[in-house]
């Protein structure tokens, strides 16, 4: 499978943007999505996850209530919806799949990775 991510950019303080994942090459029926990013100058950090089923996600603290991850089946897609973006969002934003059923958090369960998408946050 193939995942190629899109829907960053440039955006003011308060703003939003929905990032997508789209799966080429095989199902993500089964696979476990996760949403990760990296700052400048920072480890990579994961953001949010969801199971295969849809059923049960995850987030960091830090984005709970700002961000929210679904996915599309029918469209072998993911979404990654974020509000009330703060400059401290800004970093590249990856996407990543993972055949396991839960969601996971833990960045070593994925083994198939986009290529990321910049996301910019001007204050």
């Amino acid at each position: 499978v193939q995942l190629v991510e899109s829907g960053g950019g440039l955006v003011q303080a308060g703003g939003s943007l929905r990032l997508t994942c789209v799966a080429s090459g095989r199902t993500l029926s089964t696979y476990a999505m996760g949403w990760f990013r990296r700052a400048p100058g920072k480890e990579r950090e994961s953001i949010a996850c969801i199971s295969w089923s849809g059923g049960t996600t995850y987030y960091k603290d830090s984005v709970k209530g700002r961000f929210n991850i679904s996915r599309d089946k029918s469209k072998n897609t993911v979404y990654l919806q974020m509000n009330s973006l703060k400059p401290e969002d800004t970093a590249v934003y990856y996407c990543a799949a993972g055949q396991f059923e839960r969601g996971s958090l833990n960045q070593n369960e994925y083994n198939v990775w986009g290529q990321g998408t910049q996301v910019t946050v001007s204050s």
